[in-house]
């Protein structure tokens, strides 16, 4: 053994661990003049700003305070104007203060939520707000997760176990391969994210049974249920129908209270992806168009789109807690055998889980994403989110009526939630490629000129104008603006 034990000196830490306050407030300023959305779109700039940031892999790094500079210079002038009042092509938006605020309180203090901890916490107590806001019932079990995407994949998840047990095994452990021909049934319009979570989970995009369309372009009851009994003659499984509350091409709802009474009858899952459109239940003019949730199995709800919280906040509601643990059950893990949940006031918080989540989803570390969602629905309540999903709800209708007293403008999808649907037509001009190429071009110049931000879809495949209304600084007076815009820009030729 050698003589010398003298401790070797390792190099210093190159990350800044101090200083937080100093670093932040030097953002602030950057940060409070971009919220004023003001000057030309930064599109124009990209090349100057694409030429500053592109680089190699540094192999020196240049410290905190030439980052914090770039930053301060060159990313935060030249972000997404999602925010802008008049912005509308998306059905994200960028958040409000106080959820902004809270997000940076969650990233440093509440960087796993598996733990007991006022993070775990206020996880729980956000689920369950939010739970009671959309009327869910007490027994549907929610976990946070990414967006959508995942929700719509936990749902189908909870949905794909369920027959697999209605069959007498766990598809969990055993795969999906008992599961002959699978079939889910959707309307067309049903987010492509939705095929996708199938292939995931093994029952194949193939397995998307597609139900006609009623004449308001929404599921056929009718044809749904004669799918569902001729399948099952055939000998194939139905897993889950899925249905649109909201979808986010025209806003408009599949008949979720008949879809209910056929999901009792042929016992089949029922799922709804709401989520865009699912707090349009708030609104006492679309509710009725939302049924009793509380017969509800599955529901996908985005707290980044309508409740305006930052990107990257989705939740799933399942029903049945116990089968939605048996769908994502972790196995018992050995650096997890110091902890144990509980309630008592031991030593570190450490030693003890708090409300456990990490058996309902995909995630395994994870923030809490619900101290955001509590500090948004905890600063303007349930009044606040009523009110404003009722202005959006008014700013579409706002625009039909413009969009009808306007000979030289056609509106395509009457608004059901948040969307209106439109279009320039010239008087005497058909259908075709040159109106749809016309549209095109007066949207693109709608943008350039910066006041107002709607995007493009296709009603009946036609080229639409699009506004979803869900940003939190949109009012009345931005959707007289845009339709304003499109008549100025139209009329210009």
């Amino acid at each position: 053994m050698p003589d010398d034990l003298s401790v070797v000196q390792s190099p210093p830490e190159k990350a800044l661990l101090t200083d937080l306050s100093s670093a932040i407030e030097r953002l602030l300023p950057a940060l409070e003049t971009f919220t004023k959305f003001e000057g030309p779109d930064p599109a124009a700039r990209r090349s100057i700003w694409k030429s500053q940031l592109e680089e190699t892999l540094p192999e020196t790094g240049a410290g905190a305070d030439e980052v914090l500079r770039i930053l301060e210079e060159v990313v935060i002038p030249n972000g997404l104007r999602t925010g802008h009042p008049g912005f509308s092509g998306w059905v994200t938006t960028m958040p409000p203060t106080v959820p902004t605020a809270a997000s940076l309180a969650a990233t440093l203090s509440a960087p796993q939520r598996w733990w007991a901890s006022p993070g775990n916490l206020l996880e729980a107590l956000a689920l369950d707000w939010l739970r009671d806001l959309l009327a869910l019932s007490p027994e549907h079990q929610g976990v946070f997760i990414s967006g959508g995407a995942v929700a719509n994949l936990i749902c189908l998840g909870a949905a794909r176990q369920s027959a697999g047990e209605r069959l007498g095994f766990d598809p969990s452990r055993a795969g999906a391969s008992q599961l002959v021909e699978p079939r889910v049934y959707a309307g067309a319009n049903v987010h492509h994210v939705v095929t996708r979570a199938l292939a995931i989970l093994g029952l194949g995009q193939h397995s998307l049974a597609e139900v006609s369309a009623a004449a308001d372009g929404m599921m056929d009851v009718s044809d749904l249920e004669e799918r569902i009994r001729a399948d099952r003659a055939a000998g194939a499984t139905p897993i889950a129908i899925v249905a649109s509350a909201g979808d986010v091409n025209t806003g408009k709802i599949d008949p979720l209270p008949r879809l209910m009474e056929a999901a009792s009858r042929h016992q089949v899952w029922l799922h709804v992806d709401g989520a865009y459109g699912a707090f349009g239940v708030l609104d006492e003019r679309t509710k009725p168009l939302f049924g009793d949730w509380s017969q509800v199995d599955s529901v996908a709800v985005d707290p980044h789109k309508w409740l305006a919280a930052p990107v990257g906040c989705g939740a799933a509601f399942v029903r049945d807690r116990d089968l939605l643990g048996r769908t994502f059950t972790l196995e018992p893990a050995d650096y997890l055998s110091g902890a144990a949940p509980g309630e008592a006031d031991l030593g570190s918080p450490f030693e003890e889980l708090g409300y456990e989540f990490q058996d309902f989803s995909v995630d395994q570390s994870s923030p809490s994403r619900g101290l955001v969602v509590w500090a948004l629905l905890k600063e303007i309540g349930a009044e606040g989110m009523r009110q404003r999903v009722g202005r959006h709800l008014d700013c579409a209708r706002q625009v039909a009526r413009r969009v009808a007293a306007e000979p030289d403008l056609e509106l395509l999808s009457e608004p059901v939630l948040s969307i209106c649907c439109f279009r320039i037509r010239p008087a005497g001009m058909g259908d075709g490629p040159d109106l749809d190429a016309i549209n095109e071009r007066v949207l693109k110049a709608v943008w350039a000129r910066g006041r107002t931000t709607p995007s493009t879809t296709r009603v009946d495949g036609r080229l639409a104008i699009r506004p979803c209304f869900i940003n939190p600084r949109t009012t009345l007076a931005d959707a007289d603006a845009l339709v304003d815009e499109v008549l100025a820009v139209g009329r210009a030729g």
